[in-house]
């Protein structure tokens, strides 16, 4: 299922977008992105940098890129216009697989009982494929860094990603289920599915030769749902929906 999803999104949103764009004359960039991701869920302690550092893992993503200064079809610069000269399309697909865990306080070598011990047992994991599109702000001119006058290249953007997500949660068979906040009838759910999430995002691009670029992107995403990692409790801290946080490294190739 998932490698379908990866291969359709490959054929019908990459190619035929790049030889849609590419007759309207615009240029393209091609690039990998990777990087540490924290998912904050209903899994530990809110606030807590135990929790926060523990459940995270190593996201991948591929990214494609319309430059709007740059026409590919006369290998010469766009009209000088503002939008042209500041803004970019980037879309991408990205992909992490997150284990997940009670971590915290409630959950210390000193907290005793069935309760502590049934959070000890619960173990989790969510499996995200997600693709989508984004709008990349460069306060500073395109042309100017794309020529080699600006090695720096700080940017700012804002999106929608789909999302296609498969949670794992397995617990202790406790009839108690923490006082029932955990009820697997009402509170666990193990079923895939899709939502959508809105991601904002700040980073900086460094010229590395004429044809491409190093970038670093510190990325918000929230989801527009909260199964995302197969849990829902009934308790005071399930305060909002999943969301992550995801500092990413990425090489970036022009195609002319």
């Amino acid at each position: 299922m998932n490698a379908r999803i990866l291969l359709l999104v490959l054929v019908f949103l990459v190619f035929p977008k790049q030889d849609i764009y590419s007759q309207f004359g615009f240029s393209h960039e091609i690039g990998v992105i990777a990087g540490p991701l924290a998912l904050y869920s209903d899994f530990g302690q809110r606030n807590d940098n135990e929790t926060n550092f523990g459940n995270s893992t190593i996201a991948i993503g591929i990214v494609h890129y319309i430059n709007f200064s740059y026409r590919a079809d006369c290998n010469c610069y766009a009209k000088d216009k503002y939008f042209n000269d500041h803004f970019k399309l980037r879309s991408e697909i990205d992909y992490h697989k997150t284990k997940l865990e009670h971590l915290g306080r409630w959950v210390a070598p000193d907290q005793q009982g069935s309760a502590a011990d049934f959070l000890r047992s619960m173990k989790g994991e969510s499996q995200i494929f997600e693709i989508g599109a984004q709008l990349e702000y460069f306060p500073l001119s395109i042309r100017d860094f794309a020529s080699g006058g600006a090695k720096l290249a700080p940017f700012i953007s804002a999106g929608i990603h789909w999302i296609a997500y498969d949670p794992n949660v397995t617990y202790n068979n406790d009839g108690d289920y923490y006082g029932g906040k955990y009820d697997p009838a009402t509170t666990i759910n193990n079923e895939g599915s899709n939502t959508w999430a809105f991601l904002t995002s700040v980073g900086v691009r460094y010229k590395l030769t004429r044809m491409s670029d190093l970038m670093l992107d510190s990325r918000i995403q929230y989801y527009f749902s909260n199964w995302v990692d197969g849990l829902n409790p009934e308790v005071p801290e399930n305060k909002a929906n999943e969301w992550h946080y995801w500092l990413n490294f990425g090489y970036i190739y022009y195609i002319q």
